[in-house]
């Protein structure tokens, strides 16, 4: 800890110079000191408090480089409410750590899963009805698949049916599932693998259909983590081809979405015009997240105390509708079109810097518990939970995760698939 606050004053102190080059490798620099803190420690690569390390702090030194000509010299209250986002989370897994001890790496436990590939399987079969049956349904009462509009670079954000979209959604967490059975049922059974495998196809294409490249990317992210999860090796080459496989898909639904380059140049407004957009687009999707916290934090007017983070709530529940003064805030952005959001926008639109503080305590105790559980776990549908949790830490700069209904969706049903698979066990588990 002492090396990154000693970097984040470094970095600082080379913003305010003019040396963002500088200002944003020593934290990018910070970032990879503390993952492998505490990856040399755990000998767990998606370690959560290592990932969000990881990915928080290196995002904010991408942001710290200032490529586009949207980027401006941060306010010191951003500085501070991202140094607490990473202190709340880092000294609070500490002091829980210290005063409880920590599990360590997980390890496979696949053999005491036997007599879960069934519910496993129907868990996945009921899932995938769902989403597709959900998908036709907003298709033909719409009119429209966004994969084959043409010229109408927002036709996806239209393609959405209130309560129903939920469900078409949910398809992203097939895949994982499908990991989870293949390490437990081995392939013993032919029929169900292929079924199995039609299953993900169906599920990897309603985000391509919807022109979804976060849906895509949720989807294989989930799987991904969930493996390594599940038995914590994965290797370097599969990484790779995993990564360099969904260029393509992601270039696809890039200009799907009518995106093409000299669009998109024209709204990241980088300093080098000349940069290439497979570098720009990445940067611009990470970096101006941070830019965005800025604007609020300069703009806004007041405090919501609470609103903004109980969105869900009157989302799910449709209070939104009723009383729509719950959620009429605006968003504070550089640029109308650029509206993502770092995971802690939330949190300082309802309570300034302490509910920075107090939100990312919570998630550095949630982080803490999950991690100690992973020793002690006797449903495989843990790990999904486990999953989903570090895929939100690793895109901690690009959402309000839990602000945003669809996460606790997520959660829901998973929580739903742990109990039906408890339910349906054959009985043989450790």
């Amino acid at each position: 800890m002492g090396v990154y606050l000693i970097c984040y004053a470094a970095s600082y102190l080379f913003a305010r110079a003019g040396y963002y080059w500088l200002s944003g490798l020593v934290l990018i620099l910070a970032a990879v000191w503390l993952y492998w803190y505490d990856y040399k420690r755990t000998e767990n690569i998606i370690h959560l408090r290592g990932l969000f390390s990881l990915f928080w702090v290196g995002g904010q030194g991408i942001a710290c480089l200032k490529l586009s000509e949207l980027s401006s010299d941060w306010n010191i209250v951003t500085w501070l409410c991202f140094l607490v986002a990473l202190l709340g989370f880092w000294v609070t897994y500490e002091f829980l750590m210290r005063a409880q001890g920590e599990s360590g790496g997980q390890r496979s436990r696949w053999f005491n899963f036997q007599g879960y590939e069934r519910p496993l399987f129907w868990s996945m079969v009921i899932v995938t009805a769902v989403s597709l049956g959900a998908f036709l349904a907003e298709a033909l009462i719409l009119g429209f698949i966004p994969f084959f509009v043409r010229g109408v670079p927002h036709a996806y954000s239209t393609f959405h049916i209130t309560g129903v979209h939920y469900f078409t959604v949910t398809c992203v967490l097939v895949p994982a599932l499908s990991v989870l059975y293949f390490c437990i049922e081995q392939g013993r059974n032919g029929v169900r693998m292929m079924l199995v495998i039609l299953m993900d196809l169906i599920a990897c294409a309603i985000p391509v259909l919807c022109v979804s490249r976060f849906q895509l990317i949720l989807a294989v992210g989930l799987a991904v983590l969930t493996y390594i999860a599940m038995d914590n090796r994965l290797k370097i080459s599969y990484a790779i081809g995993l990564v360099l496989g969904m260029i393509p898909i992601y270039v696809l639904l890039t200009f799907a979405r009518g995106h093409d380059v000299s669009y998109l140049n024209g709204i990241f407004q980088m300093k080098n015009s000349e940069m290439p957009i497979f570098v720009t687009q990445p940067y611009m999707y990470i970096a101006n997240n941070y830019d965005n916290f800025n604007c609020m934090v300069e703009w806004l007017p007041s405090h919501t105390f609470g609103l903004r983070m109980l969105f869900p709530l009157w989302a799910l529940t449709g209070l939104k509708f009723l009383v729509p003064s719950l959620v009429d805030f605006p968003i504070y952005v550089t640029k109308e079109e650029l509206t993502t959001v770092t995971l802690f926008y939330d949190s300082f639109y309802d309570f300034g810097i302490i509910g920075v503080v107090l939100f990312a305590c919570i998630l550095g105790t949630v982080a803490f518990l999950l991690v100690r559980m992973m020793k002690r776990i006797r449903n495989p549908v843990g790990y999904l939970f486990y999953a989903q949790f570090a895929m939100y830490l690793v895109l901690s700069f690009f959402t309000t995760w839990f602000s945003n209904p669809a996460t606790w969706f997520y959660l829901i049903i998973t929580g739903l698939l742990w109990g039906f698979c408890s339910w349906r066990n054959d009985g043989r588990h450790g």
